[in-house]
């Protein structure tokens, strides 16, 4: 890759100082919601698993890319970004109370969120050359099994215990669609911008390792 290249596909400074402080962001306010459930708007919301769920996700993708993509590939700051953006919304959502206050605050959750998270999957994973199909069969497989996996960990983790379990099978249904819809999105999305020469560094894009051949020994009979 030339110098002009590496300009046109450098990840953007702005893009990494996002992604630092959404992380600070989310540790600040996911600490506040333990020591202050009332002011954190989180009691009765699972607090306690969102506070080790959520920093467990948000900084996976530096400890991966330290212990086996570092010497190999830079960052990958914006697939990273679109994982801590995740957390960090739906932890300021409950902070600024907006999914009580707001009716449709909680569908834009589901369904951007789990855009945004299928969209990083795809940046860290698929290739650049990988087609429309292959793509939306990867958002479809990541996205659809997120957002049932959310969906159970939510019931389990506080709907069952509330008075909101009666209208509980209507909101699912309608939170799994939202995400199945964000995931398709994100894929059309993606594969659209890597058609335009964009997110081509957002991403490891990892050749395979080839082992080095060493060449021949000289035979005895060559003279």
């Amino acid at each position: 890759m030339n110098e002009t290249d590496a300009l046109r596909h450098a990840t953007p400074p702005l893009v990494a100082a996002l992604d630092v402080t959404a992380k600070a962001g989310l540790v600040m306010l996911l600490v506040m919601s333990l020591l202050y459930p009332d002011l954190g708007n989180v009691e009765d919301k699972a607090a306690g698993l969102r506070a080790a769920a959520y920093p467990m996700l948000a900084f996976t993708v530096p400890l991966v890319w330290w212990v086996f993509w570092r010497e190999r590939a830079s960052f990958p700051w914006v697939a990273d970004l679109m994982i801590t953006s995740t957390c960090f919304t739906d932890t300021l959502g409950n902070r600024l109370d907006l999914y009580d206050s707001v009716v449709w605050f909680d569908d834009l959750m589901h369904f951007m969120n789990t855009g945004l998270i299928t969209a990083a999957i795809i940046l860290l994973t698929m290739r650049h050359s990988s087609t429309l199909a292959a793509v939306l069969e990867r958002s479809l497989a990541f996205g659809v099994t997120a957002a049932v996996s959310w969906e159970i960990a939510e019931y389990f983790a506080f709907i069952s215990k509330s008075s909101e379990k009666r209208h509980a099978y209507a909101d699912t249904l309608g939170d799994l669609a939202l995400g199945s819809l964000g995931a398709v999105v994100a894929g059309v999305v993606v594969h659209g911008m890597w058609r335009r020469g964009l997110l081509m560094s957002a991403a490891p894009q990892l050749e395979p390792y080839v082992p080095a051949v060493r060449p021949a020994a000289p035979s005895a009979a060559a003279g």
